[in-house]
């Protein structure tokens, strides 16, 4: 399997699905699959049976989005402001802006990883120390990871630096790979990569030897065998916390696989396969959906997403995922001309090895890089040419309305504004400087270092308002 991490993504053949109907689908595809899966959080396939037989469409009476959705518009959105000039410092800002130094909702920021980052932050931390918690190998930046491979299209190692960069506040180790490989696969599908081509992208931007590399090639050999043989490929039998990123980012990939790319089947995969149901069926989604395009999602599916409620990050409430797809493909287009090449794919953009790579001593051996391999090579993928269905480009300030208005009622009529109290997103502030000792010392509760490979991190406290229902406990599932 190593050798297909070589294989360049093929670009689709001219017209044949917009830039924009992908950059629309990847969005929407991730939301439906978060709303299906949500239901089926933390269960074994053999209690999804027992329950609802085999899930083939909505099982909740009101299916929304639950944090995967509202932290993908939340990354979005900061893209669609900053673009390829993303820092950890914009990032940092954000968190503290839209969720830290705000009233939580009732999911109180989410899962492990994010309660992790904001107790950090408010200490005054700041990336990477911010990151240095319990679970910074957490799935948290894998659901949110599409956008960058939305905006970065048809360019993977770009998409995995943009992911490594909003990964810096929250994550480390396995969960920025975890997130690289979302976006670089996500890239790769909005170029119209074949289904072994956006699986080849994922492994050439995370390091050979990691743990979500072994769980990627072990899903992807256990594909074509369908969706029990992926589970038991993948999932670390008798653990019961679901957010581990290399196992949910690789059941993903392989119901991704397993459909061969088509997004009723993808998705549907993904959430009959249980664990971290919403997150794998959301990457699932994400990826299927830039494949195929936004047409290829069910209307009944599409139609029950509406704008974010704002259950998890109250900030979020009335964006909708189509109104980011559209900011990220605009955003997009505009930064290629304002490179002065307006006619060359990715112009506007540093070069994926120049932005990636750290210069090194002479004579150390090579490491990994966000943007390329463990050889410290980028893999090339193909270009992007202009979209002719995408609308006209908008410019900054264009882009700062959309993010200081919310979407009308549903019954149309123009944008409503948002509370006069409420600051401009993103506005241009530094955050908080971190403590004296912030560039050495740990969070006071954080675990000791794990080396990376398949041993079974430390069980942590279940995942406050999401992962359990209350009074539930957790699955400590062996079998199917």
């Amino acid at each position: 399997m190593a050798s297909t991490a070589c294989i360049p993504p093929a670009p689709a053949p001219e017209g044949a699905v917009g830039l924009r109907d992908r950059a629309r689908g990847a969005l929407l595809g991730l939301a439906v699959g978060d709303a299906l899966g949500a239901p089926a959080e933390n269960m074994k396939p053999s209690e999804i049976r027992a329950r609802w037989g085999r899930i083939t469409g909505y099982v909740a009476d009101r299916p929304a989005g639950t944090d995967d959705t509202e932290y993908a518009i939340f990354s979005g959105l900061l893209l669609a402001r900053h673009g390829a000039a993303l820092t950890p410092s914009h990032v940092g800002a954000a968190w503290h802006e839209w969720i830290a130094d705000r009233e939580e909702g009732p999911f109180r920021g989410a899962g492990f990883s994010e309660r992790g980052t904001l107790e950090n932050l408010r200490r005054g931390l700041a990336a990477p120390i911010s990151a240095q918690h319990r679970h910074a190998w957490s799935d948290g930046l894998a659901m949110r990871a599409a956008p960058h491979g939305v905006f970065a299209a048809g360019r993977p190692a770009e998409a995995a630096r943009l992911a490594a960069i909003d990964g810096s506040v929250s994550h480390e180790g396995e969960g920025i790979y975890g997130g690289q490989a979302v976006a670089a696969g996500v890239a790769a599908a909005m170029a119209g990569a074949s289904t072994v081509a956006v699986v080849a992208s994922a492994l050439a931007v995370v390091p050979d030897d990691s743990w979500t590399a072994r769980c990627l090639r072990r899903a992807m050999t256990a594909a074509h065998r369908g969706e029990r043989a992926v589970r038991s490929a993948v999932v670390i039998g008798g653990y019961p916390w679901t957010d581990l990123a290399p196992e949910a980012v690789a059941l993903a990939f392989g119901a991704y696989a397993a459909a061969d790319g088509d997004f009723t089947d993808a998705v549907l995969t993904a959430v009959n396969m249980g664990r971290d149901a919403d997150t794998t069926a959301a990457v699932a989604g994400a990826l299927a959906g830039a494949t195929c395009g936004v047409h290829a999602i069910p209307a009944d599916w599409a139609a029950a997403i509406g704008p974010a409620r704002g259950t998890c990050l109250p900030t979020m409430a009335g964006h909708h995922v189509l109104e980011v797809a559209d900011l990220l493909t605009r955003a997009a287009r505009e930064a290629r001309p304002a490179a002065g090449h307006a006619h060359a794919p990715g112009a506007g953009l540093p070069a994926p090895d120049a932005a990636a790579t750290p210069p090194r001593h002479p004579g150390t051996p090579p490491h990994p890089t966000p943007g390329g391999r463990r050889d410290g090579t980028t893999p090339a993928p193909p270009p992007v040419g202009p979209d002719p269905h995408a609308p006209a480009p908008e410019t900054h300030a264009a882009v700062s309305r959309h993010l200081d208005t919310a979407p009308g009622p549903a019954s149309g009529g123009p944008p409503r504004r948002t509370a006069p109290t409420a600051p401009r997103f993103l506005p241009e502030t530094t955050p908080a400087a971190p403590g004296p000792n912030a560039a050495t010392a740990r969070h006071p509760d954080a675990a000791p270092p794990r080396p990376p490979g398949d041993a079974t991190p430390a069980a942590a406290p279940p995942r406050p308002g999401h992962d359990t229902a209350p009074g539930a406990p957790a699955s400590t599932e062996v079998g199917p």
